[in-house]
């Protein structure tokens, strides 16, 4: 591969929470243990090269007053969402700023419910979703995702349809690919899932961060080009951050073809004065939608698919009692323990502590609405995720 995947990169000290912070209080590692980042939702890649030269070369000129947004920028995520995801006829004015997806969800829960309204999720569902939720006072309706008999999740389009009408929804949220199964939806359920939202007229927000990390077999579709209608009732929210590791940088944007849709989350974002993008994050953007950019992106894929591969498979084959469903996208893992839990009488809290004393730093799957539940990140060099389960093999689950 030209890119490297596989230095184990420093990041104490760097302004790192996924190696400086322990995610559950009273956990620590014992002493001997390196720490193996996997929980929060970041990489332990150095990003595409591109990206820190355009900063670099940004920040050579010694001025960072106000400025206008090139029109580099809005023509590097029309070639993007063009050459990734075969996205035609995105104009300059579909495309919006936002400081970030969750963000973006709150203008638009703003814009169109009112305090205490109910609005249709699946579960389990981004802990960021909840929050967003709980702190503008909606109130969420889960529609749960159901394993099929090979283990692969799908949604139910009647309960779907029945709870919209019950609880009167008029806002859902969706989530393509899927946090934090990993679902990549094929065309057919989604042209399902829009036409129940179509028949109930709902505004959808369509959360596609997750985009362009699909694992090998797989192809994203964007929820908005399956239909007319579903481009005109769709608000896509896209970001390079998972793409390319620039959370720190703070930088998402909105896909809305609709003026009535349009106009409204824009001036509900607005309210805030504070919807504004930071200059050195427009350049990391249009560094990471380049040409080498797609390229580190196809090699970054390769190596997640090896990487999950690796990962399903070691724990469908030495953690029994432990159920999980194969990513299609993402870089995570989300891991059903319930079994095993009762088979050793262990809590989910005890197997989070354990994990966590031999240096493997994994996520509480529970406020992700499913119970007994851990979520893994899997973006870590392939030296670091074998040394992870077999740490997890030796002094964990087969101890």
């Amino acid at each position: 591969m030209k890119y490297d995947f596989t230095s184990i990169m420093d990041r104490h000290g760097k302004d790192s929470i996924a190696v400086d912070k322990i995610p559950m209080e009273g956990a620590r590692v014992d002493e001997g243990f390196s720490i193996i980042p996997m929980w929060v939702a970041d990489m332990n890649f150095a990003t595409a090269p591109t990206i820190q030269d355009a900063i670099i070369e940004r920040t050579k000129h010694p001025a960072f007053g106000y400025y206008d947004t090139r029109k580099e920028y809005f023509d590097a995520i029309i070639d993007w969402q063009k050459s990734r995801h075969g996205v035609e006829g995105l104009a300059k004015d579909d495309i919006g700023y936002e400081n970030g997806v969750l963000g973006c969800l709150a203008s638009a829960l703003q814009a169109f419910t009112a305090p205490g309204e109910a609005v249709l999720l699946h579960s389990p569902t981004y802990i960021g979703f909840t929050h967003v939720m709980e702190d503008n006072g909606r109130r969420m309706v889960l529609s749960p995702l159901k394993p099929d008999e090979q283990g692969v999740y799908r949604m139910d389009y009647e309960d779907m349809d029945r709870k919209i009408k019950e609880n009167h929804i008029h806002f859902c949220i969706f989530c393509s690919p899927h946090n934090p199964t990993g679902r990549v939806w094929e065309r057919e359920e989604l042209e399902k899932a829009m036409e129940v939202y179509r028949a109930n007229d709902c505004v959808v927000v369509s959360d596609e961060i997750w985009s362009d990390l699909i694992l090998a077999g797989h192809t994203h579709i964007p929820t908005q080009r399956v239909s007319e209608d579903a481009r005109k009732r769709t608000i896509a929210i896209y970001a390079p951050s998972k793409t390319f590791n620039l959370a720190g940088l703070i930088g998402s944007y909105h896909i809305i073809y609709d003026t009535y849709l349009r106009d409204r989350v824009v001036k509900q974002s607005r309210l805030s004065h504070y919807n504004d993008m930071n200059v050195l994050s427009m350049y990391a953007l249009m560094g990471a939608y380049s040409p080498e950019g797609q390229k580190w992106l196809d090699e970054l894929c390769q190596v997640l698919t090896q990487n999950v591969d690796y990962g399903y498979h070691y724990i469908t084959e030495h953690f029994q009692g432990v159920s999980l469903s194969k990513p299609q996208g993402t870089y995570m893992l989300y891991l059903d323990c319930g079994q095993w839990c009762r088979e050793h009488g262990m809590s989910v809290d005890e197997l989070l502590k354990e994990g966590i004393r031999v240096g493997v730093i994994w996520q509480d799957g529970r406020p992700f609405q499913k119970p007994d539940t851990i979520r893994m990140n899997l973006a870590v060099p392939f030296s670091m995720l074998r040394e992870a389960f077999d740490r997890l093999d030796r002094y964990v689950f087969n101890r």
